[in-house]
C-alpha cells in the first residue's frame, strides 16, 4: 500500500476542488434524472451549489497547504538536533536587527577538542554532547540574546541594543567559565572548552550578516591561536595578518615544489668523551630575495594549513637518506602535533624505513608535551605503532610544561631533552638547579636517557655533566651544519678512533 502524502502543485490546488465539485454536481444530476422527479429547466441553483462547494473545498485545501508550508519553513529555520535556530535564521535575524539604529553584536562559538570526543566515544555521544552544550548556551543567553547552531560544533549568539556587545561578551565569558568544568554525561566527565570570536555592527558602520559572521569567524580563529578558552573581538589587523598567513601558505606550497627547503644537522656529543653520538635534523627555508622566515614562523602556519604533512614527509625521507652514511649515529627528527594526529603518519614512516633501508633503532622522533596533551589517546596509539617499528621516542623541551610522573610513565619515553631555559637558570638559581637535578633523577628512575639542550658555556657543560646528563647539545660544541659538514666531522672522528685503536 502506498502511504506517500499527496503533493499538489499550485495548479492542482485549483483543479482538485473543481474536479470534486464537478463530480458532486454530476452525481446530483444523474440522481435527479434517474428518479424522474424533476425536470431541470433552469440550472441556476445547481450551478450556485457547485460554486459554493468548489469555494469551500478550495478554502479548506488552501488552509491546509498554507499550514504545511509554514511548518516546512519553520523546520527550515531550525537545527534538527538541538532545535536551535540555524544559520539561515541567524542571517534573517541579523538583517532584521540591522534595520534599526542599535548596535548588533554576534558571537561565534567553536567547541575545543570536539573531534576527540567523536573519536573516543563515538558520534552518538558527540551528538548528545552537542545537545547538552546547546542547553548550556540557551541557559546563559536567557532572554538577552538569541542562540543558534550553525553546524558541527559551531554555535552563535546574536543580540541588538545600545550596549549589545558588552552584554554579549559577558554572556560568552560566563559560557567559557561553565565549560571550564568537564561536562558530566552518562557517568563520564568530558572536558570540552570553547573559543569565541566577537564582532559588532553599528549604525555608523553597518555590516551585512555575512560580513559580521566572517569577522566573528576570524576573531574566533585568533582565540584558538591564542590558547583557546577565551573571547576575542575582531580587529582590522586580523585581516591583514590573515592575508599574510595566506601568502606564506602559498609560498610554502611553491617552496615544496621548487625544492627551496633544506636540512641542517646539529650534532649531539657524549657528555663524558665529547664524541658525536647523534644529530638533530633542523628545517631551513631558502626564500631567495624574499624576507627570511624562521621555523618558528612557517612551521605553525604549515601545521594549521595541513602542509606540515607533505613537508614533514619530505623532512623524514631526506634526513634518513642523509644519515644512512653516518654509521652508528642516531638521527633525531622533530614531529608536530598535526603529524601525530594524522593516521597516515605511521604508515608513511614505515614506508620510508622500508624503502631506504634505514635502521629503525637509529631513528629517534622528538615530540613536545603540547603534541601529547592535545589528544593523549590518539597520540599514545600512534606512538605505540611507531615503537613497534623499533623507533625511539624522545620528549623535547622538558621543563617548560606541566608533565607529571604519571604523564612520563604513560608515554614511556626513551629520552628526555632538558630545555635550554632550565639549563640557563640552573647556573645561577638554586631552585632551578634543584629542578634540573630532580628531573634527571626522575628520568633515571624511569630508565630514560637525558640530553641537555642549549649548552653555550663551559660552566653549563660542566654543570650538566656532573648532574648526570648522557648527551649535550649546544653551540659550545656545534652549530647546525649542512650534511656535507657532518660527513666530514664523522669521517674525522672515525679516523681518530682508528688511530686510537692502533696506538692502543
Amino acid at each position: 500500500m502506498n502511504n506517500k502524502p499527496l503533493r499538489l502543485t499550485p495548479a492542482g490546488l485549483v483543479l482538485l476542488p473543481l474536479s470534486i465539485a464537478c463530480v458532486i454536481t454530476g452525481v446530483a444530476v444523474l440522481a435527479v434524472s434517474l428518479n424522474d422527479r424533476l425536470t431541470i429547466a433552469a440550472p441556476g441553483p445547481l450551478i450556485t451549489a457547485t460554486i459554493l462547494v468548489y469555494s469551500a473545498l478550495l478554502v479548506l485545501i488552501s488552509r491546509t497547504a498554507i499550514a504545511k508550508i509554514r511548518e516546512l519553513e519553520s523546520v527550515g529555520l531550525l537545527d534538527s538536533l538541538t532545535r536551535l535556530p540555524n544559520r539561515r535564521a541567524l542571517h534573517e535575524d541579523v538583517e532584521r536587527l540591522s534595520a534599526g539604529d542599535d548596535e548588533v553584536a554576534l558571537a561565534l562559538i567553536d567547541l575545543d577538542a570536539f573531534k576527540q570526543v567523536n573519536d573516543h566515544y563515538g558520534h552518538a555521544m558527540g551528538d548528545r554532547l552537542i545537545a547538552r552544550c546547546a542547553e548550556m548556551l540557551s541557559e546563559v543567553c536567557g532572554n538577552e540574546a538569541r542562540c543558534y547552531r550553525l553546524g558541527g560544533d559551531e554555535f552563535a549568539a546574536v543580540m541588538g541594543g545600545k550596549v549589545a556587545g558588552t552584554i554579549l561578551e559577558g554572556i560568552c565569558r560566563t559560557l567559557i567559565e561553565r565549560l571550564s568544568v568537564p561536562v558530566a554525561m552518562e557517568g563520564r566527565h568530558i572536558p570540552v572548552g570553547a573559543s569565541i570570536g566577537l564582532a559588532r555592527s553599528t549604525a555608523d558602520h553597518r555590516l551585512t550578516s555575512s560580513e559580521l559572521l566572517r569577522r566573528s569567524d576570524v576573531a574566533m580563529y585568533m582565540s584558538k591561536r591564542g590558547g583557546k578558552m577565551r573571547c576575542t573581538w575582531f580587529n582590522e589587523s586580523f585581516d591583514r595578518r590573515r592575508e599574510r598567513v595566506r601568502e606564506i601558505e602559498d609560498d610554502i606550497r611553491t617552496g615544496i615544489a621548487a625544492g627551496e627547503f633544506a636540512l641542517a644537522y646539529q650534532p649531539l656529543v657524549d657528555a663524558e668523551h665529547g664524541r658525536i653520538v647523534a644529530v638533530e635534523a633542523l628545517l631551513r627555508w631558502d626564500r631567495g630575495e624574499r624576507d627570511p622566515l624562521g621555523p618558528n614562523v612557517f612551521i605553525p602556519i604549515a601545521e594549521d594549513s595541513g602542509l606540515i604533512n607533505p613537508l614533514g614527509q619530505w623532512v623524514l625521507r631526506q634526513a634518513v637518506c642523509d644519515a644512512l652514511a653516518w654509521d652508528g649515529i642516531t638521527l633525531s627528527v622533530n614531529i608536530s602535533a598535526a603529524q601525530l594526529r594524522n593516521p597516515e603518519f605511521p604508515i608513511r614512516l614505515g614506508e620510508v624505513l622500508e624503502e631506504t633501508g634505514f635502521p629503525p633503532h637509529r631513528l629517534e622522533l622528538e615530540v613536545t608535551e603540547t603534541c601529547l596533551v592535545l589528544d593523549p589517546v590518539v597520540a599514545e596509539r600512534t606512538l605505540d605503532v611507531i615503537r613497534s617499528f623499533g623507533v625511539r621516542i624522545a620528549l623535547d623541551d622538558f621543563g617548560t610544561g606541566y608533565a607529571s610522573i604519571g604523564f612520563l610513565r604513560r608515554f614511556r619515553f626513551e629520552k628526555l631533552k632538558l630545555d635550554r631555559s632550565l639549563i640557563e637558570l640552573a647556573g645561577g638559581d638554586d631552585s632551578s638547579r634543584a629542578m634540573m637535578l630532580s628531573s634527571i633523577a626522575l628520568a633515571r628512575a624511569l630508565d630514560m636517557g637525558v640530553t641537555a639542550e642549549g649548552v653555550e658555556t663551559e660552566e653549563q657543560a660542566e654543570l650538566v655533566r656532573l648532574a648526570g646528563c648522557d648527551q649535550i647539545q649546544g653551540w659550545l660544541y656545534y652549530r647546525a651544519l649542512p650534511a656535507r659538514e657532518v660527513d666530514r666531522l664523522i669521517a674525522e672522528q672515525g679516523r681518530g678512533d682508528r688511530a686510537d685503536e692502533e696506538a692502543a
